[in-house]
């Protein structure tokens, strides 16, 4: 029977059923990921004009309990062709899009299925131009189908420790909208409370605002785990609303924000004193 990936296809990602939690069937299944991934190596030789030995790639996933298995199809269809992989290891979607800038990685690959159940588990692809778009995405699934490779080669696989790196970038960038350095602590006397939905994100507590002088403490669920036991890493989900809404309050925070499972920023909840009146609560796209 002919592969049918383009059912796989959500929007501009790839989406499946990656592990049986509730009684769903597998989707996205090894043969599915590894073909997916080989039609992208493909695709980035093609767009670089360079031979897909020559490529550098950078993977990375989030916190989903499906994340070792995919990531190993992955880094199989990769390196079969030649390719050196750029082994992110746990990340956060838009630190994978900053492999290639920050790596110059001619592309990267992010494991995620963002805010969807714990079941579900996909693939993201990053050029140095952005994200796929919906047509490109349907080609490349379309090769997929065709099972296009690339002659096989012998590739490599180098751990790459960037969400160091890319956290340090994040408070480069703060401090420099508020021109201050990050020894003059510029968040120092806020407190700010970040719910990481047990995803990828609870580096942005410990490693970005703590360093800075915020005191985050109050924030909660920052641990990684692929369950996420607490609610559903959906920023949208009355659930998680409801419960960083109430870490804010019961912190006295000055700030919140909810992160999904890949740290993509969805929402934030901002909380605000005016003279004569109480706490306020904003919901903030």
């Amino acid at each position: 029977m002919a592969n049918n990936y383009q059912a796989l296809k959500s929007g501009t990602d790839v989406r499946g059923v990656a592990i049986d939690l509730f009684g769903a069937p597998v989707t996205l299944t090894d043969a599915a990921v590894f073909d997916i991934t080989a039609a992208f190596v493909c695709f980035l030789a093609d767009r670089c004009k360079k031979p897909a030995c020559e490529l550098r790639v950078a993977l990375g996933h989030d916190s989903r309990l499906s994340a070792d298995r995919i990531a190993a199809g992955c880094r199989q269809a990769l390196t079969q062709a030649g390719v050196t992989v750029l082994d992110c290891g746990l990340a956060s979607t838009p630190a994978m899009f900053m492999t290639t800038v920050r790596l110059e990685a001619d592309g990267a690959v992010q494991i995620t299925a963002s805010h969807h159940p714990a079941d579900r588990n996909g693939l993201k692809f990053f050029t140095r131009d952005g994200g796929l778009d919906g047509a490109q995405l349907s080609s490349l699934l379309a090769d997929a189908e065709a099972g296009r490779r690339a002659p096989d080669a012998a590739g490599t696989v180098e751990p790459v420790p960037f969400m160091t790196t890319y956290a340090a970038d994040l408070r480069r960038m703060i401090c420099a909208s508020l021109g201050k350095t990050e020894a003059e602590q510029p968040l120092a006397g806020y407190k700010i409370v970040v719910d990481a939905g047990n995803g990828a994100g609870g580096f942005y507590a410990t490693d970005v605002l703590a360093p800075l002088g915020a005191d985050v403490r109050g924030s909660q669920f920052l641990e990684p785990d692929g369950r996420f036991p607490n609610h559903i890493p959906n920023p949208e989900n009355p659930d998680a609303m409801a419960s960083i809404c109430e870490a804010v309050r019961a912190n006295g925070a000055d700030l919140g924000r909810e992160i999904t499972a890949a740290d993509t920023l969805k929402n934030v909840m901002l909380k605000v004193r005016e003279p004569g009146k109480d706490w306020e609560l904003l919901g903030v796209g």
